[in-house]
């Protein structure tokens, strides 16, 4: 029988294929030699078992996959940041946003705690992007209704760095969910990680992957994308593109190249820019034999 992966926890990754409880599934030792891992998000193929447990036979065609969060066949990343304690690292927005335009999911940014800080010059940033871009505050419950709109009949993942209020949202979104919520700590100004493990959570008709927060450590650890692709990956970049003087341009500190000349005239933010530059130098030293995948 075949059915969704809602979570995956302990070795277990739990199967619902529509009839009553996810089944617990163990995964085949084929996958493990074919070095294929089951993501939540995953569509598979399973045997049930005598004792009600299952085993992951097959993992069917994906259309896009994550390595952190650890997900798979997602419609929408949100990426929730704050301006607020812990103020989110616009480079962590960027990146995330880029990776999931390369891989060809949408994207929503949301500031959550807007009730202490709506971030505005932030906001302003991404709606001049292009990203749809929502104000909220799960303490007042400002904005809850326009994110669950953003939300029904799509499969997101929740993501951004520890201490944003994910699962505070999903619990104003759906509060019967009772998910445990840590504190920011006021020294170090970044939350503490209460999510431990990738659920998919059925949220105003649409599924919402909760997932661990990111430190700045794991941020270095993200994904790469291949250099020749970082560029049209920003959104606002695509117009400027085929515009520079030479061809090849890197658009990092070329003449005669439009996408600078368009952060110069104000139509691309200097921090979405800065962002490009950092995510291309990266990329820049990874070998072509080594290069990421979608």
């Amino acid at each position: 029988m075949t059915g969704q992966i809602v979570k995956a926890l302990s070795g277990f990754y739990y199967v619902d294929t529509g009839e009553g409880q996810p089944v617990p599934c163990r995964g085949r030792g084929k996958l493990r030699h074919q070095k294929l891992t089951p993501l939540v998000g995953d569509r598979v193929e399973i045997t049930r078992l005598d004792d009600g447990t299952g085993m992951v036979n097959t993992i069917l065609p994906r259309k896009n996959q994550f390595r952190r969060p650890m997900v798979a066949n997602i419609d929408q990343m949100v990426m929730i940041a704050s301006g607020a304690v812990p103020v989110t690292d616009p480079f962590l927005i960027d990146r995330m946003a880029a990776m999931a335009e390369w891989k060809g999911c949408e994207v929503l940014i949301c500031f959550n705690k807007c009730d202490l800080d709506r971030a505005e010059e932030l906001a302003a940033v991404y709606r001049s992007a292009g990203f749809p871009t929502l104000q909220v505050s799960a303490e007042t419950g400002d904005g809850v209704r326009e994110l669950a709109a953003a939300l029904t009949g799509k499969v997101s993942a929740f993501t951004g760095n520890s201490g944003v209020g994910k699962s505070s949202i999903l619990n104003a979104l759906q509060p019967g969910f009772g998910l445990q919520v840590g504190e920011v700590s006021e020294k170090l100004g970044r939350g503490r990680h209460t999510t431990r493990h990738v659920e998919l959570l059925p949220v105003c008709g649409g599924l919402v992957a909760d997932t661990p927060g990111f430190s700045s450590f794991d941020v270095e650890q993200l994904e790469a994308i291949p250099k020749e692709e970082v560029a049209s990956a920003f959104r606002e970049f695509r117009p400027y593109l085929d515009l520079c003087r030479f061809q090849g341009c890197a658009h990092v500190k070329e003449r005669g190249c439009a996408v600078r000349e368009a952060v110069s005239e104000g139509k691309i933010a200097p921090s979405r820019h800065k962002s490009y530059v950092r995510l291309y130098e990266q990329a820049k030293g990874i070998p072509d034999w080594e290069a990421p995948k979608k």
